[in-house]
């Protein structure tokens, strides 16, 4: 699901990185807030309250948000910056870089909460929107910009916009890549809304707190080497197949 690009992927492939990262991002979106009571998945709110800040001229206050949505925007830029500078290499699949620095972060803000007490809960946040950042950016650009698993709003919008042209089978005669597309963005809802109940349930009930997102970070490496195992296998088969023909044609 993440070595699969252009004409080679398929709705399938698209299906199960949807899935597999909107339930990470629902773990992000829900522990985030939990610990520091701010959003960490996405910056349509944080945007609004820079505004409101701007407006009543406290621009100081309002830097922080600023703050926010630029690491919102550091972790995009980053991501596409690494897998572009990295594409023309074929033995690398350049979208694990991305999601490797992604359990870092995840990793590293969970372990350190445990021997430093978090008294910058800004810094937490900068962090988390950064790798959220990092995630919507190369999901987006791996499945050429069909998914997005970080925030709903855009989801939704799409997923009215489908639901309505069912309705009008003239105007759009393709049911079936209507239906496969709403598939697509009910799954990534789903699942975001799962992830956010497992790490509301982890962070709260057994008492994880920041801990929570070393199960994030877990699940992305599980999926990291899961898809590597698959494709080497895969590419194994082939060429023991290729070996086994030729000995047969000779």
């Amino acid at each position: 699901m993440f070595r699969h690009q252009g004409k080679s992927r398929t709705f399938k492939h698209n299906l199960q990185i949807a899935t597999f990262l909107s339930f990470v991002a629902g773990i992000v979106n829900v522990t985030g807030f939990l610990s520091i009571k701010q959003l960490t998945t996405n910056v349509t709110g944080h945007f609004a309250l820079f505004i409101n800040d701007l407006s009543n001229l406290e621009f100081w206050k309002g830097t922080i948000y600023f703050l926010y949505i630029f690491a919102f925007l550091l972790g995009s830029f980053t991501s596409s910056f690494l897998i572009e500078n990295f594409r023309e290499n074929k033995k690398l699949n350049v979208f694990v870089l991305p999601t490797i620095i992604e359990c870092i972060i995840l990793l590293s803000i969970a372990l350190i909460s445990n021997f430093i007490e978090i008294s910058q809960p800004d810094i937490i946040a900068c962090l988390l929107l950064f790798a959220m950042g990092l995630q919507n950016s190369f999901v987006t650009k791996i499945s050429n910009t069909v998914v997005r698993t970080t925030h709903l709003t855009g989801l939704f919008t799409d997923l009215g916009i489908e639901l309505s042209q069912l309705f009008f089978q003239k105007s759009y005669p393709n049911r079936k890549k209507i239906k496969r597309t709403i598939l697509l963005r009910v799954a990534i809802i789903l699942f975001f809304f799962a992830g956010g109940l497992l790490g509301g349930f982890l962070y709260s009930k057994i008492d994880l707190k920041l801990n929570t997102l070393i199960i994030g970070a877990l699940i992305l490496l599980v999926g990291l080497f899961y898809d590597d195992f698959k494709y080497r296998l895969i590419m194994t088969t082939r060429k023991y197949q290729q070996r086994k023909i030729k000995r047969l044609a000779a």
